[in-house]
């Protein structure tokens, strides 16, 4: 067990988890992140959306760069999948498999996960990810595919808004149920109609990349397109708030106030997994406003000074 405490733990090391370790630390506290590799934004081959690049910058050469400035600012950064959190009194316990670490404060910033088509391989979904063929978030990328031939896997009122935001950016968009018939109401029905939007039934399977573009079967045979958004759905990551207690929405996000902090005292959360909006800037926002919150809470507990 490590004896020491640490002013803050932040659990994740996406956007918001380094953006609060880098706040945290140029406030001259004991910061402690745990990366287990798996944010969202390293399936990111170029973002042209994130202020300050006007070429675009790749999700890992980003996550790359604030890990550097935290760590240079003395972050401690581990990589390490959390596997338990507890609160014993004032201190919270984070435990990584059979080792446990101690710290005042706590930050949530675990993000989510996107579900993925059935039946494609991570070989093939990682080469149509960093080609553009495979897409997850078209407020980032919608503008990337202007123009393009695009499919849409989803249905319903979820994968209804999806196809109908891409038709901002292209007239030949298809929406294709992912196993069987579509669930459609005449509501959703009659905005894909309105729209010009095609639907296909499923199921969807035999993905392959052919001629630069990703293909598979449909109910109406093979097809291929330019691009392809999973409107799928995703797994919240908020289980660890879960284990201690912390109020969820009915949706799985953790809830926090105006200053990021849960109902659970001095346990704070950012980014996705507060609000799904997947958007980088907005995780980072929320993570300056939870780090400025824990760095005033230490504060009241005893003066921080040089």
């Amino acid at each position: 067990m490590a004896s020491d405490v640490d002013d803050c733990i932040i659990v994740g090391a996406g956007p918001a988890g380094l953006t609060a370790a880098i706040y945290l630390a140029r406030y001259y506290l004991k910061i402690r992140l745990f990366d287990c590799g798996t944010s969202r934004a390293s399936w990111i081959p170029t973002s042209h959306n994130h202020a300050g690049f006007p070429d675009g910058i790749n999700g890992n050469e980003l996550l790359a760069r604030m890990r550097e400035q935290a760590e240079k600012y003395g972050a401690v950064v581990e990589p390490k999948r959390v596997t338990d959190l507890a609160k014993t009194g004032e201190t919270f316990v984070v435990t990584c498999d059979d080792e446990e670490y101690k710290a005042r404060s706590v930050l949530l910033a675990t993000g989510v996960v996107n579900n993925r088509p059935e039946g494609i391989d991570d070989q093939l979904h990682d080469e149509a990810l960093q080609r553009g063929l495979l897409r997850y978030c078209p407020v980032c990328d919608g503008y990337e595919v202007t123009d393009k031939k695009v499919a849409v896997i989803g249905t319903s009122d979820h994968g209804t808004a999806e196809a109908q935001f891409i038709r901002t950016y292209t007239k030949d968009v298809t929406l294709i149920s992912p196993d069987g018939d579509h669930d459609l109401n005449e509501a959703c029905s009659a905005q894909l109609d309105q729209a010009g939007i095609r639907r296909m039934a499923g199921p969807c399977g035999g993905y392959a990349i052919e001629d630069g573009q990703l293909a598979f079967e449909t109910a109406d045979g093979r097809m291929a397109f330019d691009s392809v958004y999973p409107a799928l759905g995703s797994v919240i990551r908020s289980g660890l708030a879960e284990k201690l207690g912390a109020k969820l929405t009915d949706t799985g996000c953790i809830v926090t106030g105006d200053h990021q902090e849960t109902d659970i005292e001095g346990l704070f959360a950012a980014g996705d997994v507060v609000k799904g909006l997947d958007q980088i800037s907005h995780a980072m926002g929320q993570a300056g406003v939870a780090a400025t919150a824990i760095r005033n809470r230490l504060a009241e507990q005893r003066p921080l000074r040089r």
